[in-house]
Order: structure tokens, then sequence, then C-alpha cells
């Protein structure tokens, strides 16, 4: 299916002519085609279908809470990078064990926020990192559960 098309010399999105929503919603407006979406996970997830995994779509791309809550309905996980995408996906009803933690510099307060929820994970980017969740986790009497990113440089 093609989700964006020009019908009669003009855009549409679906069933939707994109002149009428700029008229209507006025510009700059963005448009996504919510068949697109699921269709591109689905290709993702039929690909992946003989080995285990978890596909986590990144908060970061785009954080509008129907986009994440379609995801989240389709079956995605999340890798997010802050507290308040973290807020976000649990917002939208994301499993706290399909949550995946990124991103350098995580904050006490969202390393805790991480831990209270049930996090499936931290993307550790240091040894310092590493340390301050190691920290927290036991003050809170927690398990941390991580993955180390490497720069072999």
């Amino acid at each position: 299916m093609e989700h964006f098309r020009y019908k009669s010399h003009e855009l549409w999105c679906e069933d939707a002519r994109l002149s009428e929503l700029a008229v209507r919603y006025g510009t700059p407006t963005y448009v996504y085609s919510r068949s697109a979406i699921q269709d591109n996970f689905r290709n993702i997830e039929q690909r992946l279908r003989d080995l285990p995994n978890l596909i986590c779509y990144s908060v970061k791309a785009n954080s509008h809470l129907k986009i994440l809550s379609l995801l989240r309905k389709a079956g995605a996980g999340f890798d997010i990078v802050s507290g308040g995408e973290l807020v976000r996906v649990l917002k939208v009803g994301a499993k706290p064990e399909t949550i995946v933690f990124s991103g350098v510099g995580k904050s006490l307060a969202e390393i805790d926020a991480g831990l209270s929820a049930g996090i499936l994970m931290f993307n550790v980017e240091s040894a310092g990192e590493l340390e301050a969740i190691t920290e927290r986790a036991r003050q809170m009497g927690k398990r941390a559960n991580i993955s180390i990113r490497i720069n072999p440089d």
C-alpha cells in the first residue's frame, strides 16, 4: 500500500488530502501514516521472527503519545534517553520490562526512576555511570540489569 501518494496532482496520506489538513490545522502540520508505521513495524517483526528479540522504538525520534501508543499496541519496546521519556512511555502503558534506558549523563533521579519502574536494563556509557547505577540499586534494594556500551577507541 502506498501510504503517501499523489492523486489528481494532490498529495494524500492514506485517505486524507494534505491540502485540506493544511487549511484545517495550519502549517507547518506534521502528518503521519498509521498504516505505514504499523506496516514497517510488522516488517521488522517478520524478519526477526526466528530470533528471540525485543524491538525497541527510539523515543527520541518522536515522542508523540499517539505514536508511542500505536507502537506499544503493535508490540514494541522502547529505548529511552531521559526521565521525561520514561514518564511518556509509562503513560501510554509500556511494560517496564520492555524499556531500555540509554544515553549519556543519566542523573541520579533518572536512575532512581528507572530502578523504581523496574525497567529491563540500563545501557551503561561509562565506569562512573556503572558505579552510580550500582550504588543507587544497592541503596534501593533493587537489581539493575545493564548492558555496556563500548567505544573500542
